[in-house]
């Protein structure tokens, strides 16, 4: 008799706590939250075209491309994919990576005809009165075979190309609003079901 009377003393002060308060409260939380997550993912955008604005001006693209790094690393919801049939991996320096092709190219067509014009000046003081160039032919292929020319490699363009995970969790006011949106909705439906139960053993 006197349990029973001191857990109809403990119900009464416990009843006092309102499962739809923690309810309304998990509700304003959670709209936080989705606030939150919008302005990570609108941040992870703006980054995310300040790196392909870059590769495309031929600026400060390292910058830009540790910055969309370091945010989308640190926060939820900034996955790179702009949808299923978007490319991967989902930054691509496309004008980075041809300019240093063409760079490239131009260096090695450059090298190639300083050889061809060293050859044939070369060849013209070894045999300055063949105006035929009958002799002269067979000097320069033979003055362009002795000294290599630069051919064009192929550039790796996995290099230029990246891919950054989002955590599934991030300390932010997205990550910490979510954790307080599932422990209030727990703390309600707790709640609801303790006082249900505590309830029926004071009656």
């Amino acid at each position: 008799m006197i349990r029973k009377r001191r857990l109809h003393h403990y119900w009464t002060r416990f009843r006092l706590l309102k499962p739809w308060y923690f309810l309304v409260l998990a509700l304003i939380s959670a709209a936080v939250c989705l606030y939150a997550l919008r302005a990570n993912n609108e941040t992870m955008i703006k980054l995310r075209q300040a790196v392909y604005t870059a590769d495309q001006n031929d600026s400060d693209v390292q910058g830009a491309l540790e910055r969309l790094q370091a945010y989308v690393t640190a926060h939820m919801n900034t996955d790179l994919s702009a949808g299923p049939n978007a490319v991967y991996p989902p930054i691509q320096l496309k004008y980075t990576y041809d300019r240093l092709v063409q760079a490239q190219s131009a260096a090695a067509t450059a090298f190639n005809q300083q050889i061809y014009t060293e050859a044939q000046n070369y060849c013209q003081q070894l045999d300055p009165v063949d105006f035929s160039g009958h002799n002269r032919v067979p000097c320069i292929e033979q003055y362009v075979q002795n000294h290599s020319t630069q051919q064009t490699k192929a550039i790796p363009d996995a290099l230029y190309k990246f891919d950054f995970v989002s955590p599934k969790w991030s300390p932010d006011l997205a990550g910490w609003t979510l954790l307080t949106t599932v422990i209030l909705l727990l703390t309600a439906i707790g709640l609801f079901v303790s006082q249900r139960l505590i309830g029926r053993a004071v009656k």
